[in-house]
């Protein structure tokens, strides 16, 4: 018998549907994956209906034994990053198989060539598409299942990725909070003195000025993070793809912005975790899947903070403070059980101090690995 692996480009429709739906392979049995809306999954893929595409380009990799599908992995080569951070780089991402170190070796020595032959010379990963977007591999912290756009994965992938060569280009960590009454306590404390202090004000985001609001998150956004490791500005129209995706999803309860004197300086922005929903439909968006996430939507009780902004003359200010006091106040009084803060780089001292400051704790760590390549 032929053991050999062979991999193949996904040409087809009918190929898509057999990369998108291995990962149920993998996870059958494990209580903590959630499987993404395969609508969602097919979407960010696509290079006509995602602006990523507008400049990057991607192929995805289906590994083959004995005419059995045994993995997946996703190739990603974006212009923007490698010109923002004078890099060569070609992502991998979205790698799914079993654990067999065979299997890793052919996928992203795939991945590596397709690389090359467009000039790249590190691999990284895993990346979806960018760090803008799901990124990592989960290093500790199997026990639970992920937030909304935070990775999952089987504990074998990080000795495969080891296996292959690949070192640590960054750990990420992601905080455990609850609503400590004492913590609370303290926050209101230096936010309130810093008001009176700066004048700073916070409040909720205004839907009823949706396009104004939204033009100073964009703002705020791609001016508060200048060059923080991966970051790339998000271009004009991936912004607005993106607060599309939020009018649709946000609760504005929950997205607040700082302002002083009627000028934005920062933004907070918490994020129910629909993975209670999306658990429960299976990825599937049927007529009962809707009225099921309809139905269990007003019951989320946990939240993502996935971004906090603030423009660099103010980071001293003391206006993290007012932003998460405002927040936190909020989320408390809709029920909320307890939250996450991801992810934060591991070597972000400050953002990572403030975050335990506040009462966090961290619950769980992903890396993103690389490579040279020859």
């Amino acid at each position: 018998m032929n053991n050999a692996i062979r991999v193949e480009t996904v040409k087809n429709g009918k190929d898509f549907k057999v990369y998108r739906d291995f990962a149920r392979k993998i996870y059958k049995d494990d209580p903590n994956w959630v499987p993404p809306l395969n609508l969602d999954f097919k979407e960010k893929l696509d290079k006509v209906k995602n602006p990523f595409f507008e400049h990057a380009d991607r192929e995805l990799f289906l590994a083959y034994r004995n005419g059995e599908v045994v993995g997946r992995v996703l190739g990603i080569v974006d212009d923007n990053h490698n010109k923002f951070h004078e890099e060569k780089v070609v992502f991998f991402g979205q790698y799914e198989s079993f654990n067999e170190p065979e299997v890793t070796k052919a996928l992203l020595d795939a991945v590596a060539a397709w690389g090359r032959e467009r000039g790249m010379t590190l691999l990284r990963g895993p990346v979806n598409l960018s760090l803008n977007d799901e990124c990592a591999m989960l290093l500790e912290g199997f026990d639970s299942p992920p937030m909304i756009m935070m990775p999952y994965n089987p504990p074998a992938y990080n000795d495969l990725m080891g296996t292959y060569g690949l070192v640590k280009a960054k750990d990420l960590y992601a905080f455990y909070m609850t609503p400590d009454v004492q913590a609370a306590k303290n926050v209101e404390a230096i936010a309130d003195k810093v008001q009176k202090e700066t004048g700073i004000t916070v409040r909720a985001f205004n839907m009823k000025k949706w396009k104004e609001e939204s033009e100073k998150l964009k703002y705020i956004y791609n001016n508060a993070w200048d060059r923080n490791w991966g970051f790339v500005p998000w271009t004009e129209h991936e912004m607005d793809h993106m607060v599309k995706t939020l009018k649709m999803l946000a609760d504005p309860r929950v997205v607040v912005i700082a302002e002083d004197k009627g000028k934005p300086i920062g933004f907070a922005f918490a994020f129910p975790n629909y993975n209670e929903v999306l658990k429960k439909i299976d990825g599937r968006l049927t007529p009962l899947g809707i009225a099921k996430m309809l139905w269990s939507k007003k019951r989320i009780k946990t939240f993502r903070i996935l971004v906090f902004g603030i423009l660099k003359e103010y980071r001293l200010t003391g206006v993290s403070y007012l932003l998460f006091s405002h927040l936190a106040a909020t989320m408390r009084s809709i029920g909320c059980r307890w939250a996450e803060t991801s992810w934060q780089l591991e070597d972000n001292d400050a953002v990572n101090k403030f975050v335990m400051s506040l009462g966090g704790k961290v619950y769980k760590k992903y890396r993103i690995y690389e490579k040279k390549l020859d």
